[in-house]
């Protein structure tokens, strides 16, 4: 009777330990999936800019340091490797793309040209979705931090450490949601 009891009482264990395992294996995936995601609204961002840079350049021949810091922010953020140079490298062309909208502010035909207005419109839905996405992913991010640190799912995550490192937020900086200031 005993025996059948350890038994049991082993395979409980056994069972718990797999689905807390597998548990974590799904919200790591979910967190890779979310930053896919991401990753889909920033290519999209990527391909979108320069054509916006182009049509501004033939208004707004004489901002030359705002578009080039532009390209340079593009440029930056499509060579990061790192989620977290990503991130930070797409906070920084965040700034740089409102920066150029408040550059075309002071271009009557240039917000009146209507590619420059349908690529304004593409870059403005694709910011909306990649806020979306973001959002997606800082919720994948959240449940599976919690997931690693929770008792007693991080007793596995902390024997399979290198399988279940911690997964950093996305988060936009303070400095890029303040409006750009444009000086004549």
């Amino acid at each position: 009777m005993v025996t059948i009891i350890v038994i049991a009482v082993i395979v409980i264990v056994l069972i718990a330990f797999i689905t807390m395992y597998n548990n974590l294996v799904t919200l790591k995936n979910r967190v890779k999936n979310a930053w896919a995601q991401i990753d889909v609204q920033l290519t999209r961002r990527h391909d979108l800019i320069p054509n916006l840079v182009e049509t501004v350049k033939g208004y707004a021949t004489h901002e030359r340091s705002t578009l080039e810091g532009v390209i340079a922010a593009r440029n930056a953020a499509m060579s990061a490797t790192t989620t977290a140079d990503q991130i930070k490298a797409e906070n920084a062309l965040t700034g740089a793309l409102r920066q150029l909208f408040a550059l075309a502010e002071s271009y009557p035909e240039l917000k009146a040209n209507t590619n420059f207005a349908d690529l304004q419109k593409q870059l403005t839905d694709t910011e909306d979705k990649l806020s979306y996405a973001r959002q997606s992913y800082n919720d994948c991010v959240m449940a599976f931090d919690n997931a690693i640190e929770q008792f007693p799912s991080n007793i596995i995550a902390n024997m399979f450490s290198a399988n279940f490192p911690r997964a950093e937020m996305y988060d936009a900086p303070v400095e890029s949601e303040a409006a750009p200031q444009v000086k004549f």
